[in-house]
This record gives structure tokens, C-alpha cells and sequence, in this order.
């Protein structure tokens, strides 16, 4: 028995180096020395070339159009999020699993078709094209969604609005409802209870999901192409990324790759503060 047991303690160490080995492999070869390559390649024609790339006049419009997106859809995602996290963990009514399955549509939807059903609702062919119109008349202004920054803010809210709900959901289910209960049976107000009891164990999963939320619309490109012909206007930064890579020329594929640096600075950033947050979400679980 001594022996089987050394030889299966052997049998299992081995296997962990294999998957270790493999797993290293795979994140090397998949994820490391590609983000290395996009570095490598941005200084290609010097520093001075690659600060010259990042302060193009279509660089910055699309650095500014990507942050309105993102800051947009951070902001409505985060408030539907919350209420609807709240609203399916703490009532019961008619069509709460349809309401859960509808909240996962951007995770099965390819972008693109996304973007083409916001062109269909929105285009002069849309349905809500003459509503649209009507506003314009009425008030003497000039809405435009599609090929717009309305549209390019629609389409990154899009594929961003499962995040923060589903980070916020199971961890609403874990706590219950037991504490907050107890807080309304004492005379609590509505809001105080959320401030004081449920926002204290839903707020380390709130800002991983901001964070999820962040990259994602960051990185968008699918459904905002479908929605953006406009360099210099419309085009977030993976556009003009495409825009500087597509054009051939040896300058402007480094212009492309100095751009790109840009995003992976920005994601290695994002990746860091999530790993704080888990980090200290996990010791606050260990003390409490």
C-alpha cells in the first residue's frame, strides 16, 4: 500500500508539471508573445515616430470617441445592472426567467448582427427613422444615431450589458435576504438599507464588473464598424487601428501598431486594477 501510494503521489506530481507546462505553453504562445510582438513592432521606426502616431489628428478623435463610449456605457450599464441584479434576486414575478435569459443576448448575438439590427431600427429604412424625424422638425435639431456618436454609444451599451448584472447576481443570491428583511422589519428606509447593508457585500463584485464592462467596450469593434464610417469623427480606436493597418503603406502599419500598444497599456491597466480588487475582495471574505 506504502508503494501504491508513492507511486501515485509520483503519478500526480508528473501530471501537474504536464499541465503546468501545457498551460504555460498555451499563454505564451496564445497571449504573451503576441502583446510582446504589438510592442516590439510600435517602436519599429523609433520613439519619435511612435509618440507622432499616438497625436494624430485621427488618433485623438478616436482615443475621444472611444472614452464617450465607454464612459456612456459603463454608466447606463452599471445603473441597469443594479436594478436589475436587485429585481431578479429579490422578487418573484411573471417572466423573471425570460427577463434573465433576455439580459444574456449580447453574449450570444455575433456584434455585428447587433449593429446592422440598430441600423434597421434607426436608418432612414428604421422603423424609428420617422419618429426621429418628427423630433428634428419639432425642435429644430439635428439627431442622427446611426453612422453618429449616438450610435456608436447604443452599440458598445450593447455588447457591454450583460456584465455588471451578472457579476452582481450571484453574489445578491449568496448574501439572501435574511439581513435586509430584519433592517425593514426595524423601521429602515428603503435606500438605507441598500446603503448600509447591501452595497457593503455587493461592492467588490460592482467594481469587477465596472472593470469587465470597461474592457469590453474598450476593445469593441464589431457592432460599432456597423455603425461608423467616419475617420475622424465616428472611428473608436480598434477602427482606426483597422483604418491605419489597411492602408499598406510601412508607415502607417507601425502607426497601427503604436495605436494598438495604446490599447494593450489601457488593458494591462484594467487587468491590474481587477486583480487588486479580487485580491482585496478575497481578504475582506477572509477576515469577515
Amino acid at each position: 500500500m506504502e508503494i501504491l501510494d508513492k507511486k501515485q503521489l509520483k503519478a500526480k506530481k508528473i501530471t501537474k508539471i504536464i499541465l503546468i507546462v501545457i498551460s504555460l505553453l498555451f499563454v505564451v504562445l496564445m497571449l504573451v508573445l503576441p502583446l510582446v510582438s504589438i510592442i516590439v513592432n510600435s517602436f519599429k521606426q523609433g520613439i519619435e515616430f511612435y509618440f507622432n502616431s499616438l497625436s494624430t489628428e485621427y488618433v485623438v478623435s478616436a482615443l475621444g470617441v472611444t472614452v464617450i463610449a465607454t464612459l456612456f456605457s459603463v454608466g447606463v450599464n452599471t445603473f441597469f445592472g443594479l436594478v436589475a441584479a436587485w429585481l431578479l434576486t429579490r422578487f418573484d414575478f411573471k417572466g423573471k426567467n425570460v427577463l434573465s435569459t433576455l439580459i444574456d443576448i449580447p453574449f450570444s448575438i455575433s456584434p455585428v448582427i447587433a449593429g446592422l439590427a440598430f441600423i434597421m431600427t434607426f436608418g432612414r429604412l428604421g422603423w424609428a427613422s420617422g419618429i426621429i424625424d418628427s423630433i428634428n422638425e419639432f425642435l429644430g435639431t439635428d439627431i442622427q444615431i446611426v453612422f453618429a456618436i449616438p450610435g456608436v454609444i447604443l452599440a458598445t451599451i450593447f455588447v457591454t450589458f450583460p456584465f455588471v448584472s451578472r457579476e452582481l447576481i450571484p453574489v445578491l443570491n449568496a448574501v439572501g435576504k435574511d439581513e435586509e428583511e430584519a433592517a425593514a422589519l426595524m423601521g429602515a428606509k428603503g435606500f438605507t438599507i441598500f446603503r448600509k447593508i447591501t452595497f457593503p457585500h455587493i461592492k467588490w463584485a460592482l467594481v469587477y464588473g465596472v472593470i469587465l464592462c470597461t474592457a469590453r467596450a474598450l476593445g469593441e469593434f464589431g457592432a460599432v464598424s456597423a455603425l461608423s464610417k467616419t475617420r475622424g469623427g465616428t472611428f473608436t480606436l480598434p477602427l482606426e487601428i483597422d483604418a491605419l493597418y489597411m492602408s499598406g503603406s510601412a508607415d502607417s502599419i507601425t502607426a497601427a501598431f503604436a495605436v494598438s500598444s495604446l490599447l494593450v497599456l489601457i488593458a494591462v491597466v484594467v487587468l491590474v486594477a481587477r486583480n487588486i480588487f479580487e485580491f482585496r475582495a478575497k481578504n475582506k471574505k477572509a477576515k469577515d
